[in-house]
């Protein structure tokens, strides 16, 4: 009886899981960073499937590894709930959407960029993908950067893509190398303080 129950609500998790991703896919333009507020939404706040650093965490790996950073972030998520079997059907989940939405897209208007009415709905979702970026990119900022050595770190990491153009990967990796020894220059310093 007690491994039927347990059966169930791995089944019910897992359609949790696929439904919960495939929303986010199908109400989402604008790709990873767009996702990030509505990502937060559904999981932090109305499922409470991870923490707010938890999603960033999943996020900054998303974005050094291959692949679409919200799919990789439904994987992370999907793997903490349910193991293997979550992280295959969150996965799913997200890309489903897409994958139907284009499909459909593509069998029926074969010049479909091309159209006036789409051309124009495309600007205007362009300004709203700019906005939820900016958005994301406001709560980031507020829930992280705390201190003067995280604000130059942040500054730093701007200018280097910015102004640079440096792959993203390299500007994560590096703003992990500047935490590591922020944590342990900080570390030492209340050591000193303490004797």
């Amino acid at each position: 009886m007690k491994e039927k129950k347990t059966e169930i609500s791995t089944a019910k998790l897992l359609g949790q899981l696929f439904l919960s991703f495939a929303k986010i896919g199908v109400m989402t333009f604008g790709g990873g960073l767009a996702m990030l507020p509505m990502l937060e939404r559904e999981l932090v706040e109305d499922r409470g499937w991870v923490t707010h650093d938890e999603i960033l965490d999943y996020y900054a790996v998303g974005q050094c590894t291959p692949g679409i950073i919200a799919v990789n972030t439904a994987t992370f998520v999907g793997y903490k709930k349910a193991k293997v079997p979550g992280a295959v059907i969150a996965t799913l989940g997200m890309a489903f959407p897409s994958v139907v939405i284009i499909t459909v897209i593509a069998a029926v208007l074969s010049n479909f960029a091309d159209i006036p009415a789409v051309q124009h709905a495309f600007a205007g979702i362009r300004i709203a993908v700019c906005a939820l970026i900016a958005s994301a990119v406001i709560k980031l900022a507020k829930s992280n950067v705390k201190s003067v050595a995280q604000i130059i770190i942040a500054v730093a990491a701007f200018i280097i893509i910015a102004v640079f153009g440096a792959s993203p990967v390299v500007v994560v990796v590096g703003a992990a190398v500047a935490g590591l020894l922020l944590g342990r220059f900080s570390k030492k310093n209340r050591e000193g303080e303490q004797k």
